[in-house]
């Protein structure tokens, strides 16, 4: 599927930049093009084609050190009066100065072919000419410019353009293909993880339905043993609360990921609710052989949902209770700085590398493997990322001589500021 996604984003990228090639060299022959065909009738006009009387021989115009400034292209002129008298001059390699002997069927051939156009000036591509015609009573005089220069000029532009367009299609195909690994990778990292979650989640779930299934046999078999009996269930129980759970937080991951649970904020004393949440906690850290401290400011009042506010402190609560070095001190500090709170909650652990700190908030990621055995799911403070991300703040993780600290970094509500 990725490497699917990866062959269509390049694709896509490689489609439009054909389209923008295409556009950019094809406006750029068009404008080239009509440019000299713009010069070109501008020189043309710029040739004396005044007619003169019938039957006078057409007058040399154009000595070299007399030429138009704006001529540009070897020209010729042809005067084909009303009794049908061809005579022409031209210039350059044209030999058809007066009194010269020319080509008077070739002449004829051009006037017949400007005649069947009907146009004032065009072209005439089998001769490789421009043409402007000039009629007046007399007849009429046409100025003939050679434009095999120009079409020389355009079919150099065109095999540059193909060069250069073939040599920029293969640079950016390198690009795409850069560019769309790069993006892509991001996908590939949540699709690995997912698959890896799939994985886990199966087996945490195997698990359980593995033991309720064999103590729901066993209790089958034992209908006289009481003890028995209450053992067995006691194990379907267990195991269908670990399995409910599990659920739960993928549930919970799912809402909090769009935000769908977190509507109608209002006014929160966080002070006060981090205080209600240490309580529980209490004995649970007093058990594992761990001191639960903290120091709370008070009065520190916080737009959002409370009910996901505390979860979030039980989550970082929770896990600071289920990775903390035995034994030890844990804290749970909040301070109010400015516009912002920060509430810190600190256990004694093994250190954290710099990768493992910015994956810690992924879903589907833990540590080691160890953390499913402690009841871990790799959920919990993803569900937490999303809970804060949804109340303007931001957390992180911080590791460094011999502890982990969870910051939360939430806005004090307008009202409550000093």
């Amino acid at each position: 599927m990725l490497k699917r996604l990866r062959t269509q984003f390049v694709a896509v990228i490689m489609v439009i930049v054909t389209i923008m090639l295409c556009t950019v060299f094809g406006m750029l022959y068009f404008f080239t093009k009509s440019n000299l065909e713009q010069e070109s009738l501008a020189m043309m006009r710029a040739v004396p084609v005044g007619m003169i009387a019938p039957g006078q021989p057409l007058a040399p115009f154009a000595r070299p050190e007399e030429e138009p400034e704006q001529v540009r292209l070897p020209f010729f002129v042809v005067q084909e009066e009303k009794d049908g008298t061809l005579s022409a001059i031209g210039i350059g390699y044209y030999d058809l100065a007066p009194g010269e002997s020319f080509d008077q069927v070739f002449l004829q051939e051009l006037i017949q072919e400007v005649t069947r156009s009907g146009r004032p000036f065009g072209e005439l591509e089998q001769y490789h000419l421009r043409f402007l015609r000039v009629d007046s009573p007399f007849g009429q005089r046409v100025v003939f410019a050679d434009i095999t220069s120009e079409q020389s000029t355009l079919n150099n532009l065109v095999k540059n353009c193909i060069l250069i367009g073939v040599l920029c299609f293969f640079a950016f195909l390198g690009i795409s293909i850069r560019l769309a690994a790069w993006t892509v990778k991001p996908v590939e990292r949540a699709w690995q993880k997912q698959r890896q979650f799939v994985s886990d989640a199966s087996h945490e779930l195997k698990t359980p339905l593995t033991v309720i299934m064999t103590n729901a046999e066993l209790l089958q078999g034992r209908e006289d043993d009481r003890e028995s009996q209450m053992q067995f269930s006691s194990n379907i129980l267990t195991m269908s609360r670990q399995m409910r759970r599990l659920i739960e937080e993928m549930l919970e991951l799912a809402r909090t990921d769009n935000g769908r649970s977190l509507s109608g904020f209002a006014p929160v004393d966080l002070s006060r609710l981090v205080s209600d949440a240490l309580l529980p906690f209490e004995p649970v850290f007093f058990e594992k052989g761990l001191t639960l401290t903290s120091d709370i400011v008070p009065e520190v009042t916080v737009l959002g949902s409370g009910q996901h506010l505390r979860q979030v402190v039980d989550i970082l609560l929770d896990n600071a209770q289920k990775y903390s070095d035995v034994p030890g001190e844990v804290t749970a500090v909040l301070t109010r700085q400015g516009s912002r709170c920060r509430l810190s909650v600190s256990n004694p652990g093994p250190a954290l590398s710099k990768e493992e700190l910015r994956s810690i908030f992924e879903r589907f990621y833990r540590v080691d493997s160890a953390h499913t055995q402690r009841g871990s799911y790799g959920l919990g403070l993803s569900i937490a990322r999303n809970i804060v991300a949804h109340h303007h703040g931001r957390i992180w993780a911080e590791s460094k001589e011999g502890r982990v600290t969870f910051t939360v970094e939430l806005p004090v509500r307008a009202s409550a500021r000093s």
